[in-house]
């Protein structure tokens, strides 16, 4: 019977084990690009200086440090509450099988890649948000709300500069157009690259708090970007506009490209 409890104990402790090891590897994989990394680092290093303090036996710096980090969850709650919420909102959202896109995904890819390329040869800005597994009403709701397909021609023309609802995001949800003229939360990223524009920080804010993504057309520049998880992959041709978008939407489960005609 002894023997029985200690292999039993043993197979215990390997699956405590391999549970907080994957738990550790899937919030290093969601904290991955975001400030978290950086305010990590500076945990880190904190750590590293109040164990020299207490072998040198610094003892002003040991007594501020144990203070401090005596209150250490409570600092976590406050500083990453953007990353925990975020988080959060992700549980459980995150599909494990993966299909080949229907006829409809494909062709509301296809309708928003044209539409992206056509807008950066010609210089327009333009912002198109696809909800994924997080809904985005909320952003819905604070913009000029619409029910209409995706094509290319609609997309171009309501980003054209005399429109009067270019300014903004567009939002497609079940595969229409729900939304235009969307304002998107700012992201507050230290990190972000300054000589990139409004509408960068606008889909790095929203992608930040959501699963959403996000195609940002440059009006300066001319290029097209991909933002999802408050990562942007910068200056795409049509070939990798199209492979990311498929990757991010072949998924079992996800809302943003289903359906959609009415």
């Amino acid at each position: 019977m002894p023997e029985l409890l200690k292999e039993f104990s043993w197979w215990r402790d390997t699956l405590d084990i391999l549970v907080v090891a994957f738990i550790i590897y899937r919030v290093l994989l969601l904290i991955q690009g975001t400030r978290a990394v950086q305010m990590l680092k500076g945990f880190s290093v904190i750590f590293l200086v109040y164990f020299i303090s207490q072998k040198a036996e610094l003892l002003i710096l040991h007594w501020i440090l144990t203070n401090f980090l005596s209150s250490i969850i409570l600092v976590i709650i406050v500083i990453f509450q953007h990353d925990i919420r975020r988080a959060l909102t992700r549980v459980g959202t995150v599909p494990f099988f993966t299909y080949s896109e229907t006829v409809d995904e494909s062709r509301v890819i296809d309708e928003i890649m044209k539409a992206a390329v056509s807008l950066a040869n010609k210089k327009i800005g333009a912002l198109i948000v696809l909800e994924r597994e997080i809904g985005l009403k909320d952003y819905v709701d604070i913009g000029v709300k619409l029910d209409a397909a995706v094509n290319k021609e609609v997309l171009h023309s309501i980003f054209l500069p005399n429109s009067p609802i270019h300014d903004g995001a567009i939002i497609i949800q079940d595969g229409r157009i729900t939304a235009a003229g969307a304002l998107l939360p700012l992201t507050a990223n230290p990190v972000f690259d300054k000589s990139l524009g409004t509408r960068h920080k606008a889909a790095m804010g929203l992608t930040e708090e959501t699963d959403a993504v996000v195609i940002v057309v440059s009006e300066e520049r001319g290029r097209t970007s991909i933002v999802e998880g408050g990562i942007i992959t910068q200056d795409l041709d049509t070939n990798i506009l199209k492979e990311n978008l498929l990757r991010h939407f072949r998924k079992k489960g996800h809302k943003g490209l289903a359906s959609g005609e009415k």
